[in-house]
């Protein structure tokens, strides 16, 4: 199975995505921002990083990219995505996810190993998780607090579509500690905090960033 793994203009975490991706089983294949394609991939991942150096505002530029064109159409239609930090606020910015991300709280950049809680594993990416299990992977953002207004806060409860929650104190100001969401289909994933710097705990806090890869695997062997 393959799976893409976008690199941007300024994206800093498409290697280490692209690792995860190997480490999981599955062939990852890499995909530029100005691919017409995509190169026959059956799930993709929109890594962190900062594209196009967060000039205009974060993932904003990113989601005119040429190859955010045939994502989105394929993501409408059913393709696993996930947004991975500035992957997630590119998912935003596309509109496949509600809401924005906006600075932090604190207006400081954060970098930590962070617990979470995993609320959602009906997901195309979380269907290897147990619900409610707590797990530790690293937050770095400067721009990761989830915001949205109350009506969509309100069906994103309701509809059980929180992904992640952040445990402890809110590390960014996120409305209800939200780190993750997805769309109604569940197809559709974005995450805050970086699961693939998790994936072996020789070189991260954990290994629990690892599911989130093979849930996808899990999803394509269903289909």
């Amino acid at each position: 199975m393959k799976v893409g793994v976008v690199t941007f203009p300024g994206s800093l975490d498409d290697r280490d995505a692209a690792r995860a991706v190997r480490a999981a089983g599955a062939e990852s294949v890499a995909l530029w921002h100005a691919d017409a394609d995509l190169h026959g991939v059956e799930a993709v991942i929109l890594p962190g990083g900062f594209s196009y150096g967060d000039y205009l505002r974060c993932g904003a530029i990113s989601r005119f990219a040429p190859v955010m064109s045939m994502i989105i159409k394929q993501a409408q239609e059913g393709m696993p995505v996930l947004g991975i930090c500035n992957g997630f606020q590119v998912l935003c910015e596309s509109h496949l996810l509600p809401g924005a991300l906006t600075r932090n709280h604190g207006l400081h950049f954060l970098c930590t190993d962070q617990k979470l809680r995993i609320e959602k594993t009906d997901t195309a990416w979380t269907s290897s998780f147990v619900s409610g299990v707590e797990i530790v992977i690293p937050l770095k953002n400067g721009e990761g607090s989830f915001q949205c207004d109350d009506e969509t806060l309100e069906i994103l409860e309701r509809e059980g579509r929180v992904v992640a929650r952040y445990l402890g104190d809110d590390p960014n100001g996120s409305r209800n500690r939200i780190a993750g969401i997805s769309n109604a289909r569940g197809n559709v994933v974005g995450l805050m905090p970086h699961p693939e710097h998790a994936i072996d705990p020789l070189t991260g806090p954990s290994a629990d960033g690892l599911p989130f890869f093979t849930s996808v695997l899990t999803q394509l062997v269903g289909k």
